[in-house]
Protein backbone atom coordinates (compact mmCIF):
# COMPACT_ATOMS: atom_id res chain seq x y z
CA UNK A 1 0.00 0.00 0.00
CA UNK A 2 1.78 3.20 -1.26
CA UNK A 3 1.57 6.53 0.95
CA UNK A 4 1.82 9.86 -0.98
CA UNK A 5 3.37 12.36 -0.08
CA UNK A 6 0.12 14.64 -0.32
CA UNK A 7 -1.89 12.16 1.50
CA UNK A 8 0.71 12.54 4.40
CA UNK A 9 0.55 16.27 3.98
CA UNK A 10 -3.59 15.87 3.64
CA UNK A 11 -2.99 13.85 6.93
CA UNK A 12 -0.99 16.29 9.03
CA UNK A 13 -3.10 19.43 8.41
CA UNK A 14 -6.21 17.21 9.15
CA UNK A 15 -4.85 16.04 12.59
CA UNK A 16 -3.22 19.32 13.02
CA UNK A 17 -6.78 20.98 12.98
CA UNK A 18 -8.11 18.35 15.18
CA UNK A 19 -5.09 18.80 17.42
CA UNK A 20 -5.63 22.39 18.10
CA UNK A 21 -9.37 21.46 18.50
CA UNK A 22 -8.62 19.04 21.31
CA UNK A 23 -5.80 21.33 22.81
CA UNK A 24 -8.40 24.39 22.66
CA UNK A 25 -11.12 22.73 24.76
CA UNK A 26 -8.55 21.16 27.03
CA UNK A 27 -7.02 24.39 28.45
CA UNK A 28 -10.61 26.18 28.15
CA UNK A 29 -11.43 23.18 30.32
CA UNK A 30 -8.94 23.07 32.26
CA UNK A 31 -8.18 27.45 32.53
CA UNK A 32 -11.44 28.64 32.86
CA UNK A 33 -14.37 25.61 34.18
CA UNK A 34 -11.68 24.55 36.65
CA UNK A 35 -11.74 20.97 34.78
CA UNK A 36 -8.84 18.31 36.02
CA UNK A 37 -6.60 17.81 32.82
CA UNK A 38 -7.89 13.90 32.54
CA UNK A 39 -11.23 14.77 32.49
CA UNK A 40 -10.72 17.79 29.91
CA UNK A 41 -8.95 15.22 27.68
CA UNK A 42 -11.94 13.10 27.11
CA UNK A 43 -14.05 16.22 26.87
CA UNK A 44 -11.18 17.66 23.90
CA UNK A 45 -10.79 14.57 22.42
CA UNK A 46 -15.13 14.27 21.64
CA UNK A 47 -14.71 17.16 20.06
CA UNK A 48 -11.86 16.64 18.32
CA UNK A 49 -13.18 13.04 16.61
CA UNK A 50 -15.48 14.64 14.36
CA UNK A 51 -13.04 17.14 12.80
CA UNK A 52 -10.34 14.05 12.40
CA UNK A 53 -12.99 11.51 10.69
CA UNK A 54 -14.73 13.98 8.35
CA UNK A 55 -11.43 15.69 7.22
CA UNK A 56 -9.33 12.66 6.84
CA UNK A 57 -12.66 10.72 5.15
CA UNK A 58 -13.29 13.65 2.71
CA UNK A 59 -9.59 14.13 2.38
CA UNK A 60 -6.78 12.76 3.28
CA UNK A 61 -8.34 9.04 2.42
CA UNK A 62 -11.06 10.28 -0.35
CA UNK A 63 -12.52 7.17 -2.12
CA UNK A 64 -12.40 7.66 -6.42
CA UNK A 65 -15.71 5.17 -6.12
CA UNK A 66 -17.55 7.01 -2.66
CA UNK A 67 -20.26 5.33 -1.83
CA UNK A 68 -23.56 6.02 0.64
CA UNK A 69 -22.36 2.48 3.00
CA UNK A 70 -18.43 3.82 2.84
CA UNK A 71 -19.19 5.98 5.69
CA UNK A 72 -21.11 4.04 7.98
CA UNK A 73 -18.52 1.44 7.42
CA UNK A 74 -15.20 3.68 7.65
CA UNK A 75 -16.40 5.74 10.61
CA UNK A 76 -16.91 2.71 12.67
CA UNK A 77 -13.71 1.63 11.81
CA UNK A 78 -12.57 5.29 12.41
CA UNK A 79 -13.60 5.83 16.09
CA UNK A 80 -12.20 2.26 17.42
CA UNK A 81 -8.80 3.28 16.07
CA UNK A 82 -9.40 6.89 17.49
CA UNK A 83 -11.04 5.51 21.05
CA UNK A 84 -7.42 2.94 21.06
CA UNK A 85 -5.67 5.66 20.17
CA UNK A 86 -7.32 7.67 23.37
CA UNK A 87 -7.08 5.06 26.11
CA UNK A 88 -3.30 5.45 24.96
CA UNK A 89 -3.07 8.90 24.70
CA UNK A 90 -5.06 9.13 28.12
CA UNK A 91 -2.89 6.63 30.10
CA UNK A 92 0.17 8.37 28.48
CA UNK A 93 -1.22 11.48 29.32
CA UNK A 94 -1.81 10.42 33.12
CA UNK A 95 1.52 9.05 33.62
CA UNK A 96 3.27 12.07 32.02
CA UNK A 97 0.94 14.00 34.73
CA UNK A 98 1.68 12.32 37.57
CA UNK A 99 5.55 11.82 36.65
CA UNK A 100 6.70 15.02 34.82
CA UNK A 101 6.53 18.80 36.71
CA UNK A 102 5.83 19.80 32.81
CA UNK A 103 2.92 21.71 32.50
CA UNK A 104 -0.18 19.96 31.18
CA UNK A 105 -0.85 21.92 27.83
CA UNK A 106 2.61 21.19 27.32
CA UNK A 107 2.43 17.49 27.65
CA UNK A 108 -0.62 17.14 25.71
CA UNK A 109 0.87 18.16 23.07
CA UNK A 110 3.86 15.63 23.49
CA UNK A 111 1.22 12.71 23.57
CA UNK A 112 -1.03 13.69 20.75
CA UNK A 113 1.99 13.93 18.65
CA UNK A 114 2.87 10.36 19.37
CA UNK A 115 -0.53 8.90 19.01
CA UNK A 116 -0.67 10.58 15.50
CA UNK A 117 1.69 8.16 13.84
CA UNK A 118 -0.22 5.16 15.07
CA UNK A 119 -3.57 6.62 14.40
CA UNK A 120 -2.63 7.30 10.54
CA UNK A 121 -1.14 3.86 10.02
CA UNK A 122 -4.33 2.13 11.26
CA UNK A 123 -6.27 4.36 9.70
CA UNK A 124 -4.63 4.30 5.96
CA UNK A 125 -4.57 0.28 6.86
CA UNK A 126 -8.24 -0.21 8.27
CA UNK A 127 -10.27 2.35 8.50
CA UNK A 128 -10.52 3.50 4.77
CA UNK A 129 -8.65 0.59 3.64
CA UNK A 130 -11.20 0.57 0.60
CA UNK A 131 -10.50 4.11 -0.22
CA UNK A 132 -8.62 4.67 -3.52
CA UNK A 133 -4.60 5.23 -2.51
CA UNK A 134 -3.51 8.50 -4.00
Amino acid sequence: MKTSAKQVALFIVVGCAAALVHLSVVVMLVEHARFHPLAANFVGWLAAVGVSFGGHHWLTFKSAQPSDRSVPVAARRFVTISACGFAVNQATYALALHWSAVRYDWLLMWVLVMVAVATFLASRSWAFRDSARR
